[in-house]
C-alpha cells in the first residue's frame, strides 16, 4: 500500500520531484490538498496490527525474461517510549544482496514513532546510502504549535544540497511514510470506491508530496515462495525521479483479511521494472486467511 513504502521505502528516489503538476484541471488542484485516507477507525484495540509484527520482502530487477532477486527489505514494528508515553515504533531497513554489493551498495534505515491510538506521526529518521549518495532526514511533529509543523533536519550529498534545518507544513492528513503505510492498512474498504482517485500526503527530504491511490477491486494472485493469496488490488503514484518516470502507477496487491499485508508489488522504472514480494512474516495480529493455498513446505 501506500506507494508500498514507496517500493518497501528502500527504493525512494534519491532526488524526488513532484509529480502531481502532470495531472489536469480540477482533479490536479484537488490532489494537491491535503486529504486524510478513509479509514475504519485509528483506535488501538481495533487496528488491522499490533506491536511485535515483522514483514520480510524480497525486492527484484526485471526486464524482459531476466528476473533477479537484489535486496531485502523488513518492516518491524515494536513500541517504545517516547516523551514519557508509549508509542508505536517502526524500522524499515533494506540493503541489497551481498553479492549485488559490489556493483551497487544499498543500505536503507527509516524509523518512525506515532501515536498507538491516532495514528499521529511524533518523529522520523531516515538514513540512505545508496552507491557514494547519503542523505538522512530527522523529523520532530510540533502539533501544539498556534500553526503545526515538521521541524526538519535534512543532509544530501547530492552536488549544491548539502545539510539544511527548514519547517515544513504539517495538517493532520500529512505522514511519513513508515506512519502513513500503517494508516493505510486500516482503509474502511466499504467507503473506498473502485475507479476513484484519493490523494494521499506525505513527507520526505525538504519537501511534502501529494500523490493518490486508486482502487482496482478483488484478485487472487500467486506470489513466489508464499503461494495463492486473495488479495485487494489498488494502484498508486509514484513520484518521479532518477529511477522512477512517474508516468505509470505501481501496482500493488494486499491480503485481503483482517490484516491487510501487502503480498507483492510491482512498478516500472526507467529501464524494466522493480517488484517485491512478501517472503516471511510473524507476529500478525490476526490469522493469515487470505493465504488459501500455501507453496508446500520443502522436506530437508
Amino acid at each position: 500500500m501506500i506507494c508500498l513504502l514507496s517500493v518497501c521505502m528502500v527504493m525512494m528516489p534519491s532526488h524526488a520531484q513532484e509529480i502531481s503538476d502532470t495531472l489536469q484541471g480540477v482533479e490536479a488542484d484537488s490532489l494537491k490538498k491535503s486529504a486524510c485516507i478513509p479509514v475504519t477507525t485509528v483506535r488501538e484495540d481495533e487496528l488491522a496490527y499490533q506491536a511485535g509484527e515483522r514483514l520480510y520482502f524480497t525486492l527484484s530487477y526485471q526486464l524482459g525474461a531476466l528476473h533477479t532477486d537484489l535486496a531485502e527489505a523488513s518492516v518491524s514494528l515494536d513500541k517504545q517510549i517516547f516523551n514519557g508515553k508509549e508509542v508505536f515504533h517502526v524500522d524499515v531497513d533494506g540493503k541489497t544482496i551481498k553479492i549485488y554489493d559490489f556493483f551497487f551498495k544499498i543500505r536503507e534505515d527509516f524509523q518512525s514513532w506515532f501515536t498507538c491510538d491516532g495514528l499521529r506521526p511524533l518523529r522520523f529518521t531516515r538514513d540512505t546510502y545508496e552507491g557514494r549518495y547519503h542523505a538522512t532526514n530527522d523529523y520532530i511533529y510540533n502539533w501544539d504549535a498556534a500553526e503545526p509543523y515538521i521541524a526538519a533536519d535534512v543532509y544530501s550529498s547530492s552536488k549544491g544540497k548539502g545539510r539544511k534545518q527548514l519547517e515544513l507544513p504539517l495538517d493532520p492528513c500529512t505522514f511519513d511514510l513508515p506512519a502513513l503505510f500503517f494508516y493505510a492498512r486500516n482503509m474502511d474498504m466499504e467507503v473506498v470506491e473502485p475507479g476513484k482517485r484519493y490523494p494521499m500526503t506525505f513527507a520526505i527530504d525538504d519537501e511534502i508530496y501529494h500523490v493518490y491511490f486508486i482502487l482496482h477491486g478483488r484478485e487472487t494472485v500467486d506470489v513466489k515462495g508464499l503461494g495463492k493469496v486473495k488479495t485487494i488490488k489498488f494502484a498508486a503514484k509514484l513520484v518521479a525521479g532518477e529511477i522512477f518516470t512517474g508516468e505509470t502507477d505501481m501496482t500493488i496487491w494486499v491480503s485481503d483479511d483482517e490484516n491487510r499485508v501487502p503480498v507483492c508489488f510491482e512498478a516500472p522504472i526507467r529501464v524494466g521494472a522493480g517488484a517485491g514480494r512478501l517472503k516471511d512474516w510473524s507476529g500478525l495480529k490476526h490469522p493469515f486467511t487470505a493465504l488459501i493455498e500455501p507453496v508446500p513446505v520443502k522436506k530437508k
